[in-house]
């Protein structure tokens, strides 16, 4: 194994199987064939062609469409078509900061291929070879990556709140650190794939942060989504991303990036270039 089966992993799938959704006129998503011969059961709210899949036209405003879209979902996660329903509204929109055509229960984003954003953080103490990273181990009841390795803190960008705010948020929620703490976590970039999951059409965008904690904190779970943490060292995160698949798949992503920029994995390395490169894939 290496670095590179991790971005392997978050591979893009043949977009050719996939029916692009349009809201407006705007190319928002991308969805499989199959869901689009389901959505063709709503023509009051989707209009299903050969070449894709629209919000009706009469749906011309951001309530109209939340509503009428939300009526379908619900329906649909009364069957099991949806699962994992979150009561967690995601904006569905052209580009990260252009105005929400629309807001989107969670749980049915990645069935519609839509550009989802979270938040990632690199909890670390100390530096050089004397660094050590918190890693978090997600509970064995997620519907997600059970019992894989995680970040200290990671969570999805829900509709309302700011990067910073949903960061202090989930490190409280997640790892009980401090607001004034999770506050001085510096934004370092992001990383972001395209890739088929079981759950739909993964399209992500992760902003990413780093943390220096202090030599004494220990991080504690509040929502139930990490069953336990541990403060390794640096070779031993290098080791486990590289030769196992133990870290969710994207989680492997944000890690390979932090070894990038505090120079664990330099510019000789023999895949730099294509690490660099797939890192934001």
């Amino acid at each position: 194994m290496s670095f590179l089966d991790r971005i392997a992993a978050c591979a893009p799938p043949r977009i050719s199987r996939y029916r692009t959704f349009r809201v407006d006129g705007n190319e928002v998503g991308q969805v499989k064939d199959d869901f689009a011969a389901v959505l063709g059961n709503f023509p009051d709210v989707f209009s299903v062609s050969g070449d894709g899949i629209e919000l009706a036209p009469d749906l011309n405003g951001f309530e109209q469409r939340t509503k009428a879209v939300d009526r379908v979902l619900r329906a649909l996660a009364e069957r099991q078509v949806i699962r994992g329903w979150r009561e967690e509204k995601y904006p569905v929109a052209t580009s990260f900061k252009s105005p929400a055509l629309f807001h989107m229960e969670r749980a049915a984003v990645a069935l519609f291929g839509v550009r989802a954003y979270g938040v990632h953080m690199n909890g670390f103490t100390g530096a050089g070879t004397g660094m050590k990273m918190w890693i978090g181990r997600r509970g064995l009841d997620r519907m997600l990556a059970p019992g894989k390795l995680d970040q200290i803190v990671a969570g999805g960008q829900p509709a309302g709140l700011s990067l910073r705010q949903n960061l202090i948020k989930e490190s409280a929620e997640e790892a009980s650190i401090p607001a004034e703490l999770a506050g001085k976590a510096i934004a370092v970039g992001g990383t972001s794939y395209c890739m088929e999951r079981p759950e739909g059409l993964r399209r992500d965008l992760l902003f990413n942060f780093d943390l220096e904690l202090p030599a004494d904190f220990e991080p504690v779970n509040n929502d139930g989504e990490i069953s336990e943490f541990y403060l390794w060292p640096i070779e031993q995160v290098i080791e486990t991303v590289r030769d196992t698949d133990e870290f969710k798949f994207n989680c492997s992503l944000v890690v390979i990036d932090f070894l990038i920029r505090h120079g664990f994995i330099e510019p000789d390395h023999a895949d730099y270039v294509e690490l660099v490169r797939g890192l934001h894939g």
